[in-house]
């Protein structure tokens, strides 16, 4: 049925707020997580980015070095090659020039016994000494060759120990940077690892992401509605001002429908059951009117005026308001464009409240409990404007002298709801602006957030007696009576007896003896115009309490 279906709404509502704040706080978490982690890769890569140029420079170090070292040997080599045939034509030399030595001491010597005794010399003696002195020449070369041969790879003690050092304190810098370079590299393996972890954490903050993502809905880019709404961006950043991502679906389907609705030509008639209300009853097509808000508004408005004389329930004088204006054949035409309208624009307060009068969500006397609030509150604040200037300080907004129930809270709230328009420095506030309305009936910060705390108030009003009945599910007139007598001591019997006849839908002159389930109580209580009498006892122990 459709009042299940509304229960159920209700029900499920608070699990919608729930989903978004879950949706929103994961959303959150995982930006931040991928911060972290982007943040974390980046210096990582500059590590292994560092660390890799510094094996480079490492490497291109000990291959200099050791092309220097080769560069050293093949140098040494060559030098001892030219010492050594250097060396060996230097004997050669020293013994070509002995040999010379000698030959010419013979031959002086020769020739001075051949001027003495030439006659007398001996030819054999001669062939004997020069075959003996060629075969000793013979023997001093072969030795010479020896030597040689034996001696090829020898360089000097003082170049050789040179070298020697030299070659040394290479060979322990190599050691010391192969070291370096084995700690680099294991260092570059632990990055590996440490990468190689990082990764596969990532790609599991990856599949977590995309399992949130399929799981919640994503947060959605209010921006883009302004391409689309009437208006451009100016319009819908008025309309999106202050409100939640819950309130911007709802005026985002708000304005979706009213568009759907000026493209729509004629309306489907439900039909004339038992189950459709009298208003609506008609079988066929029917014209749409095609109105705008502003002149929904004015419609509406002039009904409730003409409803205020008559005693007359409202949907019965809906209907005959149309009828008596318009005519019996344009009534159901007008009918059904005003219903749409009405029931396509939640946030207009004129438009709403009418509407769930119209379908019974709300009780009549809840729309003028709230007028009169508001009618009360004016009467009050222009009591304590005794210049007539129309204007106040903050110091003298009777707001708690028109609401002594009210938290200091909630009295806060509506200063600054008050002041919205002021500066910091600024504390005049022109009260008669605040009940104003705009062409679309749409009230001030003020006014709005006077309806708002009325229903909340309400709500924790209805709460507490909840708490009081416990864990019973059905309640008789009596123990419902005991419950807000408990919680609502200075509540009077005529109030009472009201409360009571909307939850039981009786007249107070009936037997109260029937018992009806607390839910449903509930619910009725919380369509009509149900609220706080006097203070609530536990606020007032507080009180004395903090008083103490």
């Amino acid at each position: 049925s459709l009042a299940h279906q509304k229960k159920t709404i209700r029900a499920l509502e608070p699990l919608k707020a729930m989903v978004t704040t879950v949706s929103e706080e994961c959303t959150r978490q995982i930006l931040a997580l991928q911060e972290k982690e982007k943040d974390e890769i980046n210096t990582l890569k500059q590590e292994k980015q560092h660390f890799l140029k510094f094996i480079d420079n490492t490497r291109e170090e000990n291959n200099s070095l050791q092309t220097q070292v080769d560069h050293l040997q093949t140098s040494v080599a060559e030098e001892y090659v030219r010492y050594l045939n250097e060396y060996g034509a230097r004997k050669l030399l020293l013994a070509k020039l002995n040999d010379m030595h000698n030959e010419q001491l013979d031959m002086t010597r020769h020739q001075a016994q051949g001027r003495e005794d030439v006659k007398g010399e001996d030819m054999v003696k001669l062939t004997l000494a020069l075959k003996i002195a060629r075969q000793d020449l013979t023997k001093a070369q072969v030795k010479l060759n020896t030597m040689i041969a034996d001696y090829r790879d020898v360089v000097p003690r003082r170049d050789f120990e040179s070298l020697e050092k030299k070659y040394s304190d290479l060979l322990q810098e190599m050691k010391t940077l192969q070291k370096d370079f084995d700690q680099l590299h294991k260092e570059y393996e632990t990055l590996l690892e440490i990468h190689r972890e990082t990764v596969e954490e990532r790609d599991n903050f990856c599949t977590e992401l995309q399992r949130v993502q399929h799981n919640c809905t994503p947060r959605p880019n209010w921006v883009k509605c302004s391409e689309v709404i009437p208006g451009g961006a100016d319009r819908w950043g008025c309309l999106a001002e202050g409100k939640t991502s819950d309130q911007l679906v709802d005026v985002l389907l708000e304005e979706i429908g009213i568009g759907a609705l000026e493209e729509i030509n004629v309306f489907r008639g439900w039909g004339k059951g038992d189950k459709v209300p009298v208003y609506l009853r008609h079988e066929g097509e029917i014209k749409n009117k095609k109105l705008t808000k502003k002149d929904v508004v004015n419609i509406l408005k002039d009904v409730w005026k003409e409803k205020i004389a008559l005693e007359e329930e409202a949907i019965q004088f809906f209907l005959s308001y149309l009828q008596k204006k318009y005519g019996d054949a344009a009534a159901m035409e007008w009918s059904y464009t005003l219903y749409e309208n009405m029931r396509l624009c939640p946030s207009n307060h004129v438009l709403s409240s009418f509407y769930d009068i119209l379908t019974g969500k709300v009780s009549e006397e809840q729309y003028h409990s709230h007028n009169q609030l508001i009618s009360n509150l004016q009467k009050e604040l222009a009591a304590c404007d005794s210049s007539k200037s129309g204007s106040l300080t903050s110091k003298h907004m009777a707001v708690r002298e028109a609401f002594p129930l009210k938290r200091k809270e909630s009295i806060q709230e509506l200063v600054d709801a008050s002041r919205y328009k002021l500066d910091s420095t600024e504390d005049l506030i022109d009260y008669i602006s605040l009940f104003k309305e705009d062409e679309d009936g749409n009230a001030e910060p003020f006014v709005a957030k006077l309806r708002s705390q009325y229903v909340r108030e309400k709500q924790e009003y209805l709460k507490q007696l909840k708490n009081k009945l416990g864990d019973s599910t059905e309640v008789n007139a009596d123990e419902l009576k005991t419950a807000f007598c408990t919680i609502d001591p200075d509540i009077d019997d005529q109030t009472l007896d009201t409360y009571i006849g909307l939850a039981y839908q009786v007249r107070r002159e009936q037997p109260d003896h029937e018992v009806v389930p607390v839910e449903t109580a509930l619910e009725r209580l919380l369509a009509g115009d149900a609220r706080r009498v006097g203070p609530s006892p536990w606020e007032g122990s507080m009180t004395a309490f903090e008083g103490e």
